[in-house]
């Protein structure tokens, strides 16, 4: 079977937990695999050249020992290589991705998944899914300061996680792939900001920020039970929970407001911020029936971009592909 010259990784949201699992509550994330980042190779004799097509910048040429590791894609690349033990390697990775940046849609794990994964096609290698997510954490760590681990986590796997910070993720068997209506604020935030105003809201108030976080783990953890279930109306009520909390800690927005009220306007049967808040998305859960007025009704409230995706299909794995 010949590899293919594309890899690639899925975005991710969080279902519920967010926040609270930097501080041990569980969390749940699910893979999007329709929304995704790509990394395609092209093999040639010039040093390994990384081009992020999506972004403004110039390209990266690799040199070993040479590189600026508070650039992500330089970082991800001296990780790879590194790991795979390649020293020089030459060739082509042109990056794209349907993922909006800074939007709590794991936007960063999934290039620095996808450029791994091209990586190790350029040395007609691979690296095993439990490596690569833990060097996909160490570029996370550029991104969000303190990150949970749950990004790298879901986006490596390509499988619904139910995940308690430092313990052994566990995969969760979703009973009913479940539609999904993601509204772009088309405000960019940065996560780690976010996560720095919790710790502070934290040190200042440790009492009721606990409760708050408590409240938020036993959500995640009745979730579990309902995708397990198929108690896709029950989620819901416990999506809207979720967000009235994460609203008390002060990690929404106006805006994020209002296009949970929209999606829930629209017949959503339940909404919320997805992420690390302040901007970014919101994540709502529909049905088939419901999913174009929930749409609608996003866009009238003023969603730069909305998208529809399903969790729960099981894995798309581009890489097997000619």
């Amino acid at each position: 079977m010949s590899m293919s010259t594309v890899a690639s990784a899925p975005g991710k949201a969080i279902l519920c937990g967010e926040h609270a699992v930097v501080y041990g509550a569980p969390a749940i994330a699910l893979p999007l695999s329709g929304i995704r980042a790509y990394a395609k190779i092209r093999k040639c004799d010039h040093p390994l050249t990384i081009i992020a097509e999506d972004l403004p910048r110039p390209p990266l040429v690799y040199r070993a020992g040479e590189m600026d590791m508070s650039d992500p894609l330089a970082l991800t690349a001296e990780l790879a290589i590194d790991y795979l033990g390649a020293g020089s390697i030459s060739g082509e990775i042109r990056l794209k991705s349907d993922i909006p940046i800074a939007s709590g849609l794991g936007s960063g794990a999934a290039i620095s998944t996808a450029l791994c994964r091209a990586i190790a096609l350029l040395r007609a290698s691979e690296i095993p899914a439990g490596d690569l997510s833990k060097l996909v954490y160490e570029v996370e760590k550029l991104h969000h300061g303190s990150p949970s681990g749950i990004d790298n986590t879901v986006v490596v796997c390509e499988a619904p996680v139910f995940f308690i910070k430092d313990q052994r993720m566990e995969l969760i068997n979703i009973a009913e792939p479940l539609q999904l209506v993601l509204a772009d604020t088309g405000i960019a935030a940065l996560t780690r900001d976010a996560v720095a105003a919790v710790r502070r809201r934290r040190q200042s108030a440790p009492a009721a920020t606990a409760a708050i976080f408590a409240e938020i783990g036993a959500i995640s953890k009745e979730a579990k039970d309902c995708l397990e279930q198929g108690a896709t109306k029950r989620l819901g009520a416990l999506m809207i929970a979720n967000h009235r909390l994460l609203q008390a800690l002060d990690v929404s927005s106006p805006e994020l407001d209002r296009l949970v009220e929209a999606g829930l306007h629209g017949g959503a049967y339940g909404a919320k911020l997805s992420g690390g808040g302040r901007g970014g998305n919101i994540i709502a859960l529909a049905d088939a029936h419901s999913v174009d007025a929930v749409r609608e009704k996003l866009l009238e409230a003023g969603a730069k971009r909305v998208m529809v995706t399903i969790a729960g299909e099981g894995r798309r794995d581009d890489d097997d592909s000619d």
